[in-house]
């Protein structure tokens, strides 16, 4: 773990100021509890131009809370950086469950990866380049280690292709049933 420490050390020594010390606790709460990124799916999922393509974020925000917080928080319990070092000030309020994985980068990946795979490149590129703002910031907030927020931005990526297939698979048999037309009963024939 040195040379995570060694890597949030210089990200504090190359990007530390007192605007980065403004910003970057308002980036990171873009990805605090998944609000974000749910009310993005939720405002999806009103239009019916748009709906498929809710559902799927929010499937995908679904399978990364399953995985990050229920699964793999717990079982890796892996204490934060910021307890490593007891006189450390946080720049936002100490997080009381484990480290790994990032699950703000998690869910902000899955989002952003979700709408890369249905298609939505616009939408996609603009959701990854704010996963990766906040992926930084838990980082320059050292309430992450590296491998942390890596780990979170894999499982949210995975966590938007499974969401994206599953999407996929019942549209195509919702409008395969669709096309079967009404079954006649034998009888009436």
């Amino acid at each position: 773990m040195g040379w995570e420490f060694g890597i949030l050390n210089g990200i504090q020594s190359v990007f530390q100021s007192d605007l980065m010390d403004q910003i970057m606790p308002a980036v990171t709460a873009l990805g605090n509890g998944g609000i974000f990124w749910i009310a993005a799916g939720l405002v999806f999922t009103l239009y019916k131009k748009t709906r498929t393509f809710g559902i799927c974020i929010l499937t995908a925000l679904v399978f990364e809370v399953l995985s990050c917080n229920v699964i793999l928080k717990p079982l890796v319990a892996r204490p934060r950086p910021f307890t490593s070092d007891p006189a450390r000030i946080l720049l936002i309020p100490r997080p009381e469950d484990y480290s790994f994985p990032s699950g703000h980068t998690a869910v902000s990946f899955a989002a952003a990866s979700a709408a890369w795979f249905m298609k939505k490149r616009k939408t996609g590129v603009a959701f990854g380049a704010v996963a990766c703002l906040i992926a930084f910031s838990r980082l320059y907030l050292y309430v992450h280690y590296p491998t942390d927020v890596l780990a979170g931005a894999v499982i949210g990526i995975l966590c938007g292709a499974a969401a994206s297939k599953l999407t996929e698979m019942v549209a195509a048999a919702r409008e395969a049933r669709r096309d079967s037309g009404p079954e006649i009963p034998v009888g009436k024939l």
